[in-house]
């Protein structure tokens, strides 16, 4: 069977037709299924922990959009309070209490983050923080970990060159050399070649930005000490730290990731999880550096959407369903998932096979393990992913659609979703050992 046969035809027709007016027939590249093959999928609705796409096909919800959705689909107090609020009027372009509301439940939850700006996006949000770290300690240099994606804003669009730590070629046509010779790009989960990095450019180096979960290689988590070191060796050097915490932070824990896996941050950004399904961004951290800012400061950055009040509201309703009784079974959730997917792909012979969990985040490589930086990521065997890809989907469990992307399990999810999952996850295992989507 072949990969375009994993969807039904009335998805095939919409993307036939979304190929007419959209690029690529989508609005972000990952969703168009090029990196595994065959015709997306089109969805009409989600409720709990299940999607139902255009042919009215159900699938257990692993993609979760992209982390966002961490109580699942359509949380009926998230739903009830963007309702509400959209009664009242979609948009102000002027201040709303709805913001510093959802400000202070972020800040009770993150007292680091004293100050506290909100956007639009998680790119936004870093590009941002970039720039104020770079306004605050006056230097132009920033570095980034290869593997680590940080949105699309130009600077970051960075990867290791042929001198890794010394110079940074563009990862995007329309990114000028010039922007990204100011990002430096070293290996995740290396001290000695960060140490590096700074003995090279003494002095310049304005902030180090770091996923404190490695996300987008997969799930990549810090070494020991680590992220501890990082911070050290930043502070020695007068640079600041940025976490980026758009994926990580309110789904490993009620609030920031990293200080819990012995780090620290300057600033932090958020996204995703704090917007309980709607558009959102945010960064923040200590009051005089965020006060560098417009209208305090020198640093500009603004947005006519910026703190829209059904983000807002939705962002509120989701942090506060956010209990830790929930997160305890989040844990148990996901570490039976991830059990289950380890031993069907041993009764399988799928081998080799890693999985990675950090809370519930997972990451699926068909390669030894373990997994521990961007050069190890990319030996997992891409094309045994995208037949497991769709050998899930044709058994109703829907993934990523790319390999070394986070697999996401949300709190909507059940045992009994998992049992009902199973047979897609089994059937997945069998694509991936024929190697054939």
């Amino acid at each position: 069977m072949t990969p375009r046969a994993s969807v039904g035809p009335r998805s095939r027709a919409l993307f036939r037709r979304a190929e007419r007016v959209l690029v690529g027939g989508v609005d972000s590249p990952v969703r168009s299924f090029r990196a595994v093959g065959g015709s997306p999928a089109f969805f009409l609705r989600g409720r709990g922990a299940y999607l139902f796409d255009a042919d009215g096909r159900r699938y257990l919800d692993l993609l979760g959009s992209w982390g966002a959705n961490l109580l699942g689909n359509a949380p009926p107090a998230v739903v009830r309070a963007v309702r509400a609020t959209a009664g009242r009027g979609l948009s102000f372009g002027a201040p709303s209490p709805l913001e510093h509301e959802l400000a202070e439940r972020i800040r009770r939850a993150v007292p680091e983050m004293e100050r506290i700006r909100f956007v639009s996006s998680g790119t936004e949000a870093t590009m941002s923080a970039v720039r104020l770290a770079r306004g605050f300690t006056g230097r132009p240099k920033v570095v980034k970990f290869a593997g680590g994606y940080h949105g699309h804003s130009d600077g970051l669009l960075a990867s290791a060159g042929s001198g890794p730590a010394t110079q940074s070629l563009p990862d995007s046509a329309g990114v000028p050399a010039s922007i990204v010779r100011e990002t430096l790009v070293s290996p995740y989960n290396d001290l000695d070649a960060l140490a590096g990095v700074f003995e090279r450019a003494p002095e310049e180096i304005a902030a180090v930005l770091v996923e404190p979960v490695a996300g987008n290689m997969g799930v990549v988590p810090p070494r020991p000490g680590f992220l501890y070191g990082l911070a050290r060796l930043a502070r020695a050097h007068g640079a600041l730290v940025i976490a980026d915490e758009v994926i990580t932070g309110f789904r490993l824990r009620r609030g920031a990731a990293i200080g819990s896996l012995g780090g620290r941050a300057d600033l932090f950004t958020l996204g995703k999880v704090i917007g309980g399904g709607l558009p959102i961004g945010a960064y923040g951290g200590r009051a005089e550096i965020l006060e560098r800012l417009a209208p305090m400061g020198d640093v500009y950055q603004a947005g006519t959407l910026a703190g829209n009040p059904l983000s807002m509201a939705a962002g509120a309703a989701a942090l506060d369903a956010l209990r830790p009784a929930r997160y305890a079974a989040l844990e148990r959730t996901s570490r039976r998932l991830a059990e289950r997917i380890e031993a069907i792909a041993a009764e399988e012979g799928a081998q080799p096979f890693t999985l990675q969990r950090v809370g519930s985040m997972l990451g699926l490589f068909f390669a030894a393990g373990p997994i521990v930086d961007e050069r190890s990521a990319r030996r997992a065997d891409r094309a045994r992913y995208a037949a497991f890809f769709h050998g899930a989907l044709r058994g109703g469990v829907a993934l990523p659609p790319s390999p070394l992307e986070t697999t996401f399990v949300s709190m909507a999810i059940t045992d009994r979703d998992l049992e009902r999952g199973t047979p897609g996850l089994r059937a997945g295992f069998r694509a991936s050992r024929r190697g054939a989507g």
